[in-house]
């Protein structure tokens, strides 16, 4: 392993033991604060936590162009149902399995950790003289994760630099140069409750209806790998056993699922009251139902599980993010017959998935939806659905979708501001060198694409003018789930890119760069 590379990962290490999920990065925000003190590099931090720390150039470099080097201190906190991990306490815990780095259970926060940790070591290599650089600008943003509002509240004159390397992408040798712009839509749907005390009726049972072991994955770079949906997948069983059984038979009586608006929901559940004289017949049913999802997603989802069970305790425990509620569930009513059916229709009607691929870009998702969460409040079920496009007019169509669903079966929607999309422009003299030193350090040329996802170039981009940007980092597979890993030898090539790449920036002479 190239001796950077376990430097690298030292500091990533120290980075995964402070807590860090969107909107609670202060404590990881004060210790970048401190560390760039410490080393004497010149700190500044704005009202919402974002840090900025000032590298001088090394000797030689004093005029050059100044460099930012960028990425977000908060990652996405999913875990497996049976882990006990604690995102708000307990260190992130990275297990080295061959050329992988991957998590005991939970994500690792490569997405966006491995950045930090990058630019901090180059910082430290630079003051050493180690490398040679030219003036370097390390702006590290919080809250990217839940609608990039870290980099859309900087302020005018945060930083000074007006080429940007974005550290936020996820396969070496790839060089992204544009990004889809995206909108969240907040979905309330009226509960309208029936009474029925069914802890005191002995004709009926308490049962859960569960979907797990789905991929899941990021609901941008990963919606066209068409993997399941535990919230679709459970509101088609639910509506499965009312057509078979009959609805009067079985009864909903809770319904939740997913976790954050940028992760396709692995898991779903539903707490039901069943005729006990349907029991054996609702068996069959949801075995045949795991049968069938089993074989559509055989290739996407092979671990899927869908599961009826009997249940006494009315305690559940549920996790969103790195939150877990303890939430007991009522005995003493369950949806009205009108409310459960038109709260299975919205839920089998709101669009997910890829939506329309690019018209110009082979292979491009250019706009899709995910049907991201869903959970029971005291008399409404919140539904969240999470929009990208790299078209605005598409971003409205297809937000435009998801309303006149959510409309037709009796739900108020509200719309988030949303973030703009990075449109590319391939002749930037940034990307035109990039490439350049990248076929030069590793005798091939790398790949340029544009990204079905949103990254915080396109706030950066609406915000100041004339800013160049690239984004590019080491070999990420499955961000924003328990299955998250880095790929370690691409951490060295992002490593010798970068030290070539500010290298190529060296001016000698002020009076030649003045001429």
């Amino acid at each position: 392993m190239h001796p950077k590379t376990q430097q690298i990962l030292k500091v990533f290490e120290e980075i995964n033991k402070i807590p860090r999920r969107s909107k609670h990065e202060e404590k990881l925000s004060i210790w970048l604060q401190e560390w760039g003190r410490f080393r004497g590099f010149e700190v500044k931090a704005d009202a919402l936590n974002n840090v900025l720390i000032k590298v001088p150039a090394t000797q030689g470099y004093e005029f050059s162009p100044t460099l930012i080097l960028q990425g977000h201190m908060d990652m996405v906190c999913e875990k497996c149902k049976d882990s006990k991990h604690e995102f708000s306490r307990d260190p992130v815990k990275c297990i080295c399995d061959e050329d992988w780095l991957r998590g005991d259970g939970t994500s690792i926060g490569a997405d966006n950790g491995i950045a930090l940790a990058i630019g901090l070591v180059l910082a430290e290599a630079g003051k050493k003289g180690e490398i040679e650089h030219p003036p370097l600008e390390l702006l590290f943003t919080v809250d990217e994760e839940t609608g990039l509002t870290g980099v859309r509240g900087l302020e005018a004159g945060f930083f000074e630099g007006k080429l940007l390397l974005n550290l936020d992408s996820e396969d070496e040798g790839v060089f992204i140069a544009g990004c889809a712009g995206g909108q969240n839509s907040f979905i309330t749907f009226p509960v309208e409750w029936e009474p029925l005390n069914y802890e005191k009726e002995d004709s009926l049972g308490f049962f859960r209806l569960s979907v797990e072991g789905l991929e899941g994955g990021h609901s941008g770079v990963e919606i066209h790998r068409q993997r399941a949906n535990g919230i679709r997948l459970l509101a088609r069983a639910l509506a499965g056993l009312g057509e078979k059984i009959g609805k009067e038979s079985i009864r909903l009586v809770l319904l939740s699922g997913g976790s954050v608006h940028n992760a396709i929901p692995n898991a779903a559940e539903a707490f039901v009251v069943l005729q006990r004289e349907k029991i054996t017949e609702a068996e069959e049913i949801v075995f045949r139902l795991w049968k069938t999802f089993q074989a559509e997603y055989a290739k996407t989802d092979p671990d899927i599980v869908l599961s009826f069970t009997e249940i006494d305790k009315r305690i559940f425990f549920e996790t969103a993010g790195s939150n877990i509620s303890r939430n007991k569930i009522p005995c003493d009513r369950i949806f009205s017959a009108v409310t459960e059916e038109n709260l299975i229709r919205l839920l089998l009607g709101l669009p997910h998935g890829v939506y329309r691929m690019s018209d110009t870009i082979p292979g491009l998702v250019e706009t899709s939806n995910n049907l991201a969460t869903a959970r029971t409040a005291e008399n409404e079920v919140k539904v969240l659905s999470s929009q990208r496009s790299s078209i605005t007019f598409r971003l409205a169509e297809i937000t435009g979708k998801v309303e006149a669903v959510a409309k037709l079966a009796g739900a108020q929607v509200e719309h988030e501001l949303g973030y703009p999309a990075w449109e590319p422009n391939l002749e930037s003299g940034l990307l035109l060198k990039c490439r350049q030193i990248y076929t030069e350090t590793f005798g091939k040329e790398p790949k340029v694409e544009v990204v079905h996802a949103g990254l915080e170039c396109g706030v950066i981009g609406s915000k100041c003018v004339g800013m160049e940007m690239i984004s590019f980092g080491p070999t990420i597979k499955d961000p924003h789930s328990p299955a998250e890993k880095v790929f370690i030898p691409s951490i060295e090539r992002v490593w010798i890119f970068l030290v070539n790449l500010l290298k190529s920036y060296c001016r000698f002479d002020k009076i030649e760069n003045d001429v």
